[in-house]
């Protein structure tokens, strides 16, 4: 029998023959916490920027005995804590295999190709152990042979482009050991082609693909279940768990394994992460995609007859018809009249489960089917299923909302969504009730010092509470400022005051700065207001992508990024190149939002006070965020501002200052001044 091979390559850490089991040498477990974070330990000799981080051993210790107490734990560790090593030796140590769920890209891969290999180093320095360890990503972000090899067979490209595309990735799978499309970087990242060949669940024929064996998910899979750390994010945690729910936690479902303890980490996103893929939504789009998918299947297998084009032609006019009925807006707004629209255009609706029913039977009397087919007769009920619930369904907990996007080629695309109005039941149940150990960490979950709000949204109970002090000296490196004398942002004349101070803001502190809006409009108004009159280099989320825009703010000195809500987090710029963040009013999430108005009508509803309980301390976790870009080193040192000075005026602006780090705090522009003399 010939040997187990060796896993290497850039998902997967792996240097013994796999097993079902996790299997762990003993040696760090004779390493206490205390000889490894304290100084004169292992990390102080392996560590050539060792600091003591107080906070970080008291983290490490309050996550091994969650993990050895079979509790959840729920930490704030400010930024400098180093929290990805606090969780990481205690993980390794308890023998149990863990996930690891982050909100950011990023922070995968800093834990995978930078976090791991410093421990593994650090506990094995002889390579007499190895660390297990795999990442993952959506299914999306993965490459289907078996589409690609259709595609080969019967090319339906479209352009010049879609062909040199198609090139690219027809020559990168054939040395590709991942399949991850994050290796294509010759490929656009809105590359319309991906799309038809990625591996999408919908598409998947599982075990019966003829290109199972060799399927990049199922390679995934196997990794997974080798492997004694998996480190996915969030979006993958969740839709993971949200299948298996579906499938009432049938033994094949999903593809992340049973695991002993999940750390969440940036776990200030879970609320919204879980509640998108624990509703409902059906957009224009799918209808179309299915049938594509279908039409360009029957045509390569010869199997395309009158009937089926008909039953195809029937989907494609009444979901166009059925999109079109529906209510009119701009973005993300509430479907309130769902009863009215069905008494009006019910047959419509009728008509749109009916064609979907004919689909169904003209697949099902196919015969000698290949097995794509099977999938296909799946998604069409899939959809009437989940399009009936949007339309009918009377569920009180669930808020329905239509949002419009603009699509490929700036055509409209439609959906119907369906959200959880409280998420923290369907949690409780299906995720802290049967996980023997979560850790949620982050640098802003605490609000005043309580976790009281996070608890509450999560449906987190019995959980060890623990604040950590922060590393960075809050007092010593950054000056708070608000003006006293701005008008109420909601007023017509703030953005045009609001310009004028940033100017003089921007003028003391040369460029080098963030600022940061609530919204695009007012981001954009600000920004031409201020354009052509700044000596500074300036510039504009949008212009290009946030990658490239970070890059080119880093390395250009002075610069000035005015930016909205995906800047406010996931970003680390150190050093003086970043040393003032001016954020134009509190983030209060915006009142109208579908989502947001019926958690707000729910929480008052049962008799609690919204404002209080859900949108002020939503608002300060995200405050906490904004602020959290500038400080980032013991050695960063910068002015922070608000120009919403209800901080300073209204009650409810004691919890946002009780919540921030203990910054220098002032309302005087002349101490502003100072400051940056001083720098």
């Amino acid at each position: 029998m010939a040997p187990t091979p060796v896993h290497t390559n850039d998902y997967y850490s792996d240097s013994v023959a796999p097993s079902s089991q996790p299997v762990h040498d003993t040696k760090i477990r004779d390493v206490s916490l205390y000889q490894f974070f304290a100084p004169g330990g292992v990390l102080s000799r392996k560590h050539p920027a060792y600091e003591f981080r107080r906070g970080q051993l008291q983290m490490a210790q309050a996550v091994e005995r969650a993990l050895e107490e079979k509790r959840h734990l729920i930490v704030e560790a400010g930024t400098g804590t180093g929290k990805t090593l606090a969780y990481l030796v205690p993980v390794i140590r308890s023998g149990k295999r863990v996930i690891i769920s982050t909100g950011t890209k990023n922070l995968q891969e800093q834990l995978f190709h930078k976090d791991i290999p410093f421990l593994e180093h650090a506990l094995y320095p002889n390579g007499e152990g190895k660390l297990k360890v795999c990442y993952m990503k959506g299914r999306n972000n993965y490459l289907c042979r078996k589409k690609l090899y259709d595609l080969t067979d019967q090319p339906v490209l479209s352009g010049l482009e879609e062909i040199e595309h198609y090139r690219t990735i027809a020559a990168w799978e054939k040395v590709t050991q991942s399949g991850d499309k994050a290796e294509l970087a010759a490929l656009p990242e809105a590359s319309a082609l991906w799309h038809k060949l990625d591996a999408r669940s919908d598409t998947c024929l599982g075990q019966n693909c003829s290109a199972w064996e060799r399927c990049f998910i199922t390679a995934m899979h196997r990794r997974a279940m080798e492997s004694d750390i998996i480190i996915v994010n969030h979006h993958l945690f969740f839709a993971d768990l949200s299948i298996k729910q579906q499938a009432e936690y049938a033994p094949d479902a999903g593809i992340l394994p049973e695991v002993g303890a999940v750390i969440f980490d940036e776990a200030h996103e879970l609320e919204d992460v879980a509640g998108s893929y624990f509703g409902v939504s059906v957009s224009n789009a799918r209808f179309e995609e299915l049938c594509r998918d279908v039409e360009v299947s029957l045509q390569r297998n010869h199997m395309l007859s009158a009937s089926m084009s008909g039953a195809l032609k029937s989907v494609r006019e009444r979901a166009l018809f059925f999109f079109a009925l529906l209510p009119l807006g701009d973005g993300r707004f509430a479907f309130e009249n769902r009863r009215g629209f069905m008494e009006e255009n019910g047959d419509e609706f009728l008509g749109l489960q009916q064609s979907l029913t004919r689909l169904g039977s003209e697949l099902e009397n196919l015969p000698s089917k290949p097995e794509e087919v099977f999938n296909f007769a799946r998604r069409a009920q899939e959809l009437q299923v989940q399009l009936g619930f949007l339309m009918e369904s009377e569920d009180c907990n669930t808020v329905f909302w239509i949002e419009r996007r603009r699509g490929d080629r700036d055509k409209p695309r439609v959906f119907l969504q369906a959200t959880p109005i409280d998420v923290a039941p369907i949690l409780k149940t299906c995720l802290f009730d049967k996980l023997e150990c979560a850790v949620l960490a982050s640098a802003t979950l605490a609000v005043g010092g309580s976790f009281e709000y996070m608890r509450q949204r999560l449906g987190l109970e019995h959980a060890r509470e623990t604040v950590l002090p922060s590393h960075f000296d809050y007092e010593k490196q950054a000056l708070f400022y608000v003006p006293p004398d701005l008008p109420d942002p909601r007023a017509p004349q703030f953005a045009a005051k609001a310009a004028d101070r940033i100017r003089r803001l921007l003028e003391v502190s040369r460029g080098r700065a963030f600022v940061l809006f609530t919204s695009y409009a007012q981001m954009n108004d600000v920004y031409q207001r201020l354009l052509g009159e700044m000596e500074f280099p300036m510039l504009l989320q949008g212009d290009a992508p946030k990658t490239a825009l970070l890059e080119e703010f880093r390395l250009t000195p002075h610069a000035v990024l005015f930016a909205t809500s995906s800047f406010w987090q996931g970003v680390d710029v150190q050093g003086e190149q970043l040393s003032c963040v001016i954020i134009d009013r509190l983030p209060f999430a915006v009142p109208s939002d579908p989502v947001v108005a019926a958690r707000v009508k729910f929480i008052d509803a049962d008799g609690g006070n919204a404002f209080f309980q859900y949108q002020v301390p939503a608002a300060v976790i995200t405050l906490k965020q904004g602020f959290g870009r500038l400080i980032r080193s013991l050695h960063d040192r910068g002015l922070l501002v608000l120009l919403d000075n209800r901080i300073l005026k209204k009650a409810y602006g004691k919890v946002f200052v009780e919540s921030l780090p203990a910054y220098r705090r002032t309302t005087d522009m002349k101490q502003v001044e100072e400051f940056f003399r001083t720098d």
